[in-house]
């Protein structure tokens, strides 16, 4: 059975595991809306006792490549309501209580690496890009990534990560505790349910009661981070470095920056 969210989300369950596949070309930015919706099909399906996993995946090349901060119809063009809004999405992923294992074919860009950050597990193929890119464009990490990063792969390893803004690999990922399982590109999703269904095999109330106990209070921590990193990216938003980080991001080219 197939299930549309919303314009760009879709759900297909097989057994006692769902996948739902993000569809918005060609880069899979996320979107208020989008992040919505897929909130929304989450929660239906903690309310359903027939999903005990869930597979988060995306169609095209890139899993999500952030958003989009550029375009005058992205989140860029609601200005920093926009941006607060979607954290607000964000918390309510970071609540769901089924098991989410997340196939990851391509880039995971900013708001992008935070989505996968929100799943239990991570599948990727060589062809994976994880990258907090934000100090490319002069801007503050958002997404709670922050508090998300450092708790999944250490603090060393996020600081090189947010300070530089460099892309890690596939290989590296899986090295660095950021990727559970490398398989080849067109494994990717077959992997990740199959992730899914080891889960999913498993009793669920010991599955959820388990899994609360490991995250604790991360939907509250991610709430709390998501609105110091609020505070922070509403300040960057206003300087030139900002401005010349989006124009070099449209020109495809490094940004030449000021500090100011």
């Amino acid at each position: 059975m197939k299930t549309a969210y919303g314009d760009h989300l879709t759900v297909t369950t097989e057994g006692h595991v769902a996948t739902v596949v993000i569809d918005r070309p060609p880069n899979n930015h996320v979107s208020v809306d989008l992040m919505r919706d897929l909130a929304d099909a989450l929660e239906a399906m903690d309310r359903d006792n027939n999903i005990r996993a869930v597979v988060l995946a995306a169609a095209g090349k890139a899993f999500c490549a952030g958003a989009d901060l550029v375009s005058p119809t992205g989140i860029g063009g609601t200005g920093m309501s926009g941006i607060d809004s979607l954290y607000d999405q964000a918390v309510r992923l970071f609540s769901i209580e089924t098991p989410i294992v997340a196939a990851v074919q391509g880039a995971a860009v900013g708001a992008g690496l935070g989505l996968a950050l929100v799943a239990d597990f991570r599948v990727v193929a060589p062809e994976a890009r994880f990258s907090a890119n934000f100090v490319k464009l002069g801007f503050h990490p958002g997404f709670g990534l922050t508090h998300t990063l450092p708790r999944l792969i250490g603090q060393q390893r996020a600081n090189l990560m947010f300070l530089t803004g460099r892309r890690i690999k596939g290989e590296e990922a899986l090295a660095w505790g950021l990727a559970d399982e490398l398989v080849p590109l067109d494994q990717v999703l077959p992997a990740a349910q199959a992730l899914a269904a080891e889960i999913a095999e498993n009793a669920p109330l010991a599955v959820v009661a388990t899994r609360k106990t490991l995250r604790g209070d991360l939907s509250a921590a991610v709430r709390a981070q998501t609105n110091h990193e609020h505070e922070q990216q509403t300040l960057l938003r206003a300087t030139e470095d900002f401005a010349e980080g989006v124009r070099a991001v449209q020109e495809r080219r490094p940004g030449v920056f000021k500090g100011r």
